[in-house]
């Protein structure tokens, strides 16, 4: 299987200093690296979520989480640490509470039985922005998604 065409997400654990773990995702392929690394890999189009914490001297340094949705090779992308070569970026928030707020938007897919996988990447970049405003983000909706799929499938 030639990598070139996957987006490569490593999840590190290094216990009381380094978390770093998909929240959600569909990896084609999952390869164990060592004790406290994976490697998972995702084909063009897969929509995952990151969750990233650090600890520092005096305690959470990083605390982040990305909903991204990869690319096809040749499309522009973001890069960030841990993915490779890059990802679109549908969702970054920063700081515990936000993180907490993305999370719950998470949960609320999950709780209408949809894999947050496969809810739209417009509404990610919804959630992201009214996080970023501070505000609560509109619920995702059964109709919301069966657009989203009807949409999806005219333009394949």
């Amino acid at each position: 299987m030639s990598t070139r065409r996957y987006t490569s997400v490593t999840t590190v654990f290094l216990p009381d200093r380094i978390n770093v773990w998909l929240r959600f995702a569909r990896p084609v392929r999952k390869r164990r690296l060592d004790r406290r690394r994976s490697l998972a890999l995702f084909a063009p189009h897969s929509v995952f979520a990151l969750l990233r914490w650090e600890r520092g001297p005096y305690g959470t340094a990083i605390s982040h989480i990305y909903i991204m949705r990869t690319v096809a090779p040749g499309e522009t992308c973001s890069m960030w640490p841990y993915v490779r070569p890059g990802a679109e970026t549908l969702l970054f928030v920063s700081g515990w509470h936000q993180v907490e707020r993305a999370l719950r938007a998470i949960d609320a897919v999950e709780a209408l039985g949809l894999d947050p996988a496969d809810a739209a990447p417009d509404y990610w970049r919804h959630v992201h922005n009214q996080l970023w405003i501070r505000q609560p983000p509109h619920p995702y909706s059964p109709e919301q998604h069966r657009a989203w799929l009807r949409r999806r499938e005219l333009l394949s």
